[in-house]
């Protein structure tokens, strides 16, 4: 194993330590989002969050809602939010929640003012959080205070073959340094889902993961509709992976052979350093997003086909053995790992390349996802609004 590299970032107020040092401006609900692009065009270097939902949710979908706002909020790569709603109740939910960590926050609400008046109002305090946020500085941390993330996408045969396995040495080293790991796709797992439920570490996660997984199911089955083409997708089918199970096993490659030490909600974050699964949506935009409400600082993403998701809040690390992937579209892709499936290299070989890179991310190096301006950000919905 090569010599671990002296590794820097963020440590917020609460402890946490993040790879990045943004001030977000997040919207409650997508009425806000007009305001939020307008205070971010006022003041270049912030990060605005806009999205889809927020409005007239109620139940476990709002709760959800508030717990992925607030989780981002909370992400360590960033310093300070501006929350910014419609109206003051839920916009105080979100900011009190975030507040909780002790960084800076600045809530303000739409109604009785309007936008031009928010978007004044709260350009100024963006303003003075970006300058304090321009004076924090890195700091010397460990692996074990460090969140990472894995979701893969766009897979074929080489994913499961090469890049995962190249994946899962990582995993298997940075748990063993102490680090947390989050992994989720609860519906690509089908068919291996026992091998994941052996690896709990004791019944109680055994039975929270179970009831995630079963519960899952039970609502896909329940539509009556056939998955194919949606799971496995066109793309993962035109690689060579003809059933969910052959699709599972690549998913549950990557996450190595270390214990599994937790069962989470969507957005929740991690108690406990090791391998946690969290229930959550295959697709890309909806998993990564889930997995940065929930700490993650930055996310190794296996792709086969080529997926060219990225994360405004979390890095995202590009990982592929397929040869001509990494030559048609190379602009996306942070590893090429092509050499283990030749037997040019070994797994072994191929994932010390890999933990070089993410630590080179996680000092400040940008992705590829970053450097194309890829932000994805997408909350997950469970039913519809009232």
């Amino acid at each position: 194993m090569a010599k671990q590299r002296r590794l820097t970032g963020y440590r917020r107020p609460d402890g946490s330590v993040g790879t990045r040092n943004h001030v977000a401006i997040l919207p409650v609900d997508d009425l806000s989002n007009a305001a939020v692009e307008g205070i971010a065009a006022l003041v270049p270097g912030t990060l605005p969050l806009p999205h889809a939902f927020g409005r007239l949710q109620f139940g476990e979908d709002l709760d959800l809602t508030f717990r992925t706002l607030i989780g981002v909020g909370a992400n360590p790569n960033i310093a300070s939010v501006i929350v910014v709603g419609i109206e003051p109740n839920w916009t105080n939910v979100v900011a009190d929640g975030i507040a909780k960590t002790g960084k800076p926050v600045h809530r303000v609400s739409i109604e009785g003012l309007g936008d031009l008046r928010v978007i004044e109002q709260a350009s100024r305090y963006a303003k003075k959080f970006l300058q304090d946020a321009s004076e924090l500085t890195r700091e010397s941390v460990e692996r074990s205070e460090i969140v990472l993330s894995t979701k893969d996408g766009e897979s074929d045969t080489t994913t499961g073959l090469g890049s995962c396995r190249v994946t899962a040495y990582l995993v298997d080293q940075w748990v063993e340094s102490g680090g947390t790991m989050i992994f989720g796709e609860t519906s690509e797992l089908t068919g291996g889902e026992h091998l994941i439920a052996e690896r709990c570490v004791d019944d109680a996660v055994r039975a929270r993961f179970q009831g995630f997984y079963d519960g899952y199911i039970e609502m896909i089955e329940q539509t009556g509709a056939n998955l194919l083409g949606s799971q496995p997708t066109q793309g993962n089918i035109a690689g060579g992976l003809s059933t969910i199970e052959e699709k599972a096993l690549g998913n549950i490659v990557k996450t190595g052979s270390v214990p599994i030490v937790g069962a989470l909600a969507p957005a929740e974050a991690p108690t406990k350093p090791g391998l946690n699964f969290m229930d959550t949506s295959s697709a890309a935009a909806e998993c990564v997003t889930l997995m940065t409400a929930g700490g993650g600082v930055v996310n190794l993403f296996p792709t086969g086909q080529g997926n060219v998701i990225g994360n405004p809040v979390q890095p995202v690390v590009k990982i592929s053995a397929n040869p001509h992937t990494t030559n048609s579209m190379a602009d996306h892709i942070d590893v090429d790992c092509s050499d283990v499936l030749s037997r040019e290299s070994t797994v072994e070989q191929a994932g010390e390349a890999l933990i070089d890179l993410v630590e080179r991310t996680i000092n400040g190096r940008i992705t590829a996802s970053e450097a194309l301006n890829h932000r994805e950000f997408t909350l997950t919905k469970l039913y519809r609004s009232a």
